[in-house]
């Protein structure tokens, strides 16, 4: 469910000091954001959910216009004033006491010593604890519904209801509740739900709904390829935040699997390998049990390339990934890619080369393929593949269309002129350093850029610099010091002759 903390709470909280003044019956509001605000008219700024803090500098001088002022907050949906004392106000007013009671909206008093900022820091830290209790929790809940899958659809539905402590129902094709823990659904939600589901049809796909009552529906749609064979719907007291959806998403993709097999059991399967990615993509410490379920995309020794293809745009993306996962089936392997726009990440196990990433392009259709760039990173083991689909994407970017997989290695050496950001920063860089050099060049027809680069690519070895040019090396020692005069450095120093050199390179 969505990360929240009752008002309550932070008023537990003995180091801040802060004391209730009104508004007791609203202790349980929950607080999802802290800011801190001096306007006399704040609401139209707010969203609810807020805890707001102030030390009443903006606040209206007349009582009528001070329970405006309040009823607004209110009406906003804000969980709870934080009000400063000792600057502008000595106490709370008493009217706004009043107003907080009458509208159930918490006050409380934060003395001088406490710093705003304290009360942010404390809330957040508590946030930032519950996100990670849920991603705690859906890791040890995802493993837990993937073995009751051999149970059937029912105990999957029971592991979901459990783990997000909500009504679960399977709805079928029929729109009639074939399973559901721990009751059905009433009849006033389920009305909501067949009313959904007729207007959006079958292939809806997900949505949520909020009735009368403020509790929350969500429907996600079973289905393995282009077949639906139900509705997956969660009935919650408030919304389902992501890492709710992800543990929804994996019920889903676990009950495709019930209903449907083994004709597309490898859909499904690819669909959980794709969410592996994701999650681990995101959140690459969490959990065990994702990277457990990566393994079979490594070889024997642990290890994984990727494979980024980039394609004309996101319309291509399901031939491609069709294409490849057809040409995967006969080899017995499992698909492992991730999707982002127009890119196409498929993880291979380390021991591919360049020439079986080739043959897993050759189904792709002609059109595609023309205009696609793919880039391989070299293996890496499958704790970093994050950092291989990132050397892949850096491939990718400096392949040319239709051509064979660009490999990062193979740029050693020109690596940085492969990519056009980095041409673009290189070129005015050499534009700024040589133009002093340039123009001396101009105004007296000598070339001295020349030497300059030879001198350098000989790695200040006179005598073959000098070789390279064709002149004596005491002519040679003649320019660099007529070179070190016009742009004002000393050749002698390292990072000045590579800066010099990327300068030069640049500019060739």
């Amino acid at each position: 469910m969505n990360t929240g903390i009752p008002v309550r709470w932070v008023l537990s909280q003995p180091e801040l000091g802060l004391v209730l003044k009104g508004g007791a019956d609203g202790l349980g509001r929950v607080i999802n954001l802290v800011l801190t605000s001096e306007l006399a008219e704040p609401q139209q700024w707010l969203s609810g959910g807020e805890l707001v803090l102030t030390t009443g500098m903006g606040l209206p001088l007349s009582r009528a216009d001070r329970l405006r002022y309040f009823e607004d907050l209110g009406s906003a949906g804000v969980a709870g004033v934080g009000f400063g004392v000792g600057l502008s106000h000595e106490t709370v007013p008493a009217d706004l006491v009043d107003a907080a009671d009458r509208i159930g909206l918490p006050l409380f008093e934060v003395p001088l010593p406490t710093p705003f900022g304290a009360i942010t820091k404390k809330v957040m830290q508590r946030l930032a604890e519950q996100e990670y209790e849920k991603v705690l929790r859906a890791s040890r809940a995802q493993p837990r519904m993937t073995r009751a899958a051999i149970q059937g659809a029912g105990a999957v539905v029971k592991e979901l209801s459990a783990a997000l402590s909500a009504t679960v129902a399977i709805i079928g094709v029929d729109h009639t509740v074939t399973e559901a823990h721990p009751q059905r659904p009433d009849a006033e939600i389920s009305a909501r739900i067949d009313e959904f589901l007729s207007t959006h049809g079958e292939g809806a796909g997900s949505g949520a709904i909020q009735v009368d009552t403020g509790q929350y529906i969500v429907v996600q749609t079973i289905s393995a390829g282009h077949t639906v064979h139900g509705h997956l719907a969660v009935v919650s007291a408030t919304a389902l935040g992501p890492v709710d959806q992800v543990l929804l998403g994996h019920a889903s993709s676990l009950l495709a699997l019930d209903f449907e097999k083994p004709a597309r059991l490898r859909i499904a399967q690819n669909h959980l390998n794709s969410q592996a990615i994701s999650m681990l993509l995101q959140q690459p410490g969490d959990p065990e049990s994702m990277w457990q379920h990566l393994a079979p995309a490594a070889d024997r020794t642990g290890r994984v390339r990727a494979l980024v293809l980039r394609c004309s745009g996101p319309d291509a993306v399901p031939e491609t990934l069709e294409s490849v996962d057809a040409r995967l089936r006969p080899l017995n392997q499992q698909l492992f890619a991730h999707t982002r726009g127009d890119r196409v990440a498929v993880l291979l196990p380390g021991s591919d080369t360049e020439d079986t990433a080739e043959q897993l392009l050759a189904g792709i259709p002609p059109q595609i393929r023309a205009a696609m760039r793919a880039g391989l990173s070299s293996p890496h083991p499958l704790r970093r593949f994050p950092a291989a689909v990132e050397h892949a994407e850096l491939a990718a970017s400096a392949a040319m269309p239709g051509a064979r997989p660009l490999e990062l290695a193979a740029l050693a050496g020109h690596a940085l002129l492969a990519f056009p950001e980095a041409q673009r920063v290189l070129s005015a860089v050499s534009e700024a350093m040589l133009q002093p050099l340039v123009d001396y060049d101009d105004r007296h027809g000598t070339d001295l850029i020349v030497s300059l680069r030879a001198y350098l690519e000989a790695h200040g070895q006179w005598e073959t610099a000098a070789t390279a040019l064709g002149v004596h090396r005491h002519t040679l020692r003649s320019r660099v010091a007529r070179i070190e005069s016009i742009l004002g450095c000393s050749l002698d120093q390292a990072l000045v002759r590579a800066e010099l050199l990327l300068a030069v390179v640049a500019r060739g």
